[in-house]
């Protein structure tokens, strides 16, 4: 079964090109330009304009929103799943792997918050998921808290440079760093 491949944006081709990824959800900063890896189809990629903060945002900063979360469930939910989805910020620490854990959620949605936030941590020691787009993102799948409660009990990740893409299971079996 197809995982999610979760990378910071400097790796975005090498992880394509590794996991055999076609389709792509990449959560930046408005103006954060980039090209897209040749392998990743161009009808299947979401770009969502959004800065990384958990607070309403000020001034040019984008918080994340209702809208965004929407766009993730939706992608998630197109999504073929005969490869690996790739999801990717300027770090992979972030907003991307809170946007995996929504996008298993949408497509596995009987699974265990707990144990998806446990195999998060596993393959990620580093990942820190935006409790704005976790918190949106429960409300959005109904998950009644339960995801909040999970991405807290996982607690912070450990400090990172941006350089430790993970492969997250859609369901459990052994989590594995990507590269």
């Amino acid at each position: 079964m197809a995982g999610i491949v979760v990378s910071p944006l400097a790796r975005i081709a090498e992880m394509a090109v590794r996991h055999g990824c076609r389709e792509m959800l990449s959560l930046l900063a408005r103006g954060q330009d980039f090209h897209r890896p040749a392998v990743i189809d161009q009808a299947k990629h979401l770009t969502l304009g959004v800065n990384d903060i958990s607070f309403a945002g000020t001034g040019d900063l984008i918080a994340p929103q209702e809208e965004h979360v929407r766009h993730i469930i939706d992608f998630a939910r197109d999504w073929d799943r005969t490869r690996p989805l790739l999801i990717h910020c300027w770090m992979g620490v972030s907003r991307s792997p809170a946007a995996a854990l929504i996008a298993a959620l949408a497509v596995e949605p009987d699974q265990d918050d707990d144990a998806l936030a446990r195999r998060l941590r596993l393959a990620s020691p580093f990942a820190t998921p935006n409790m704005r787009l976790v918190e949106i993102g429960d409300q959005a799948l109904s998950r009644e808290g339960r995801l909040v409660a999970a991405v807290r009990s996982i607690g912070r990740g450990a400090d990172a440079d941006g350089n430790a893409p993970f492969v997250l299971p859609l369901r459990p079996e052994k989590a594995r760093h990507a590269g």
